[in-house]
């Protein structure tokens, strides 16, 4: 375990039991979208499938394109 997460760990030991609490809920929710079984929506499906479509028919940005659209939007 990296030294950090140790000592972030031992600090929380000594936090009062209702943070503690509330720490444990969130690693278990991270745990849970980390490695959990996510079930896709219709809608999820769908667009997936129409994702799959487009690569299939070469719908799909240029490298050159994304860059452009890239370097219009970032920070300066």
């Amino acid at each position: 375990m990296p030294n950090k997460l140790k000592e972030l760990l031992a600090r929380v030991e000594t936090w009062p039991e209702a943070v503690q609490d509330e720490v444990v809920a969130s690693i278990e929710a991270i745990e849970e979208d980390f490695l959990g079984v996510h079930e896709l929506s219709s809608e999820d499906i769908t667009a997936l499938e129409r994702s799959a479509e487009d690569v299939r028919r070469g719908r799909f940005a240029t490298e050159d394109q994304v860059r452009e659209v890239f370097g219009r939007h970032r920070e300066r």
